[in-house]
């Protein structure tokens, strides 16, 4: 599926904000997997309207130890797993339904080892632990994930190849699951660990089980050169959804900084030009930034149609 071009959905929390949940607290909007699960379908809901192809569920920061910090148990955090893919699957439902002409697909979204810290450790994944403590911290989740009915997993956010790696381990204990590789990056060619993107392109270019790589929760205007790194290092497809270009302080928990003065769509061929496939939003973007989106990936599938034709 992620061969042909698409559309990835935008920020979920900005959304659930907007409607006026309260995300403070380590579990942010996983939290509303237990309190609010009817918002977080009605988001899905609003970008599978806006023309999105792929819904990335509500599981980014959901953990065993986010939901033991209050106090439920594993069977419970399992049940809650299986349910950010449910919810998701619900709004496809509804969008199939009603007409909506464009295929539709579910992420379930493997968030980074810093997500559960909620200091935005993501953004340069210093965390001082191990691969192999890193892959006992994803295994468990990302198989839940695998076995709830989504399409594929989105395990995003990474910060340094030594958490991609961790990932690709957990993914090999799960032979059936398939996922998207997407990173975090400190520049114009690196992980916002350092590593070099090209590189870590290439070495997860013959892990069967990643189907696609990717950046996102990057600045919109830095896309096209780090889809440019990774396609240098790799013939998969490609996903890229950067976030507002807004800057996330992770000791004062909010948001620094101006949104891109460039409307999102205004950049979106450059993103496709430079070889990514499926493109949308993270953090601070809205159905409305997927919407221009949809229209620029439809233009770029007429003319891709029109060339065939010749």
């Amino acid at each position: 599926m992620l061969d042909s071009f698409g559309v990835i959905d935008g920020g979920l929390a900005t959304e659930l904000e907007r409607a006026g949940a309260n995300l403070s607290g380590g579990l942010w909007s996983a939290r509303l997997l237990a309190e609010r699960p009817d918002l977080i379908r009605e988001v899905h809901a609003a970008y599978f309207a806006a023309g999105a192809n792929i819904a990335i569920t509500a599981s980014y920061q959901a953990s065993y130890a986010g939901f033991a910090a209050i106090g439920l148990e594993r069977e419970e955090t399992d049940r809650l797993l299986r349910r950010s893919v449910a919810l998701a699957a619900d709004a496809r439902d509804a969008a199939r339904l009603h007409g909506a002409g464009q295929p539709m697909w579910l992420a379930a979204s493997v968030g980074p080892y810093g997500a559960i810290l909620h200091d935005g450790s993501e953004y340069h994944g210093n965390y001082g632990l191990t691969v192999a403590e890193l892959t006992t911290f994803h295994a468990d989740r990302l198989a839940v994930l695998a076995s709830a009915g989504a399409d594929l997993l989105a395990c995003e956010t990474l910060p340094s190849l030594d958490e991609a790696m961790a990932v690709v381990a957990a993914l090999r204990r799960v032979p059936s699951a398939r996922a998207w590789v997407s990173f975090t990056s400190r520049d114009d060619q690196h992980t916002a660990h350092g590593e070099p993107l090209v590189d870590c392109a290439r070495l997860l270019e013959h892990e069967p089980q990643v189907v696609a790589l990717g950046v996102n929760c990057v600045p919109p205007e830095r896309a096209a050169a780090l889809v440019g790194e990774l396609r240098r290092g790799s013939t998969k497809p490609i996903v890229v959804y950067p976030n507002s270009g807004e800057l996330w302080d992770g000791q004062a928990q909010c948001w620094r900084g101006l949104a891109t003065t460039q409307p999102l769509h205004a950049m979106a061929e450059e993103w496709l030009e430079a070889g990514a496939t499926w493109i949308g939003g993270c953090c601070r973007t809205t159905p409305a930034d997927i919407g221009t989106i949809r229209a620029v990936v439809d233009r770029r599938e007429a003319s891709t149609r029109a060339e065939r034709g010749r």
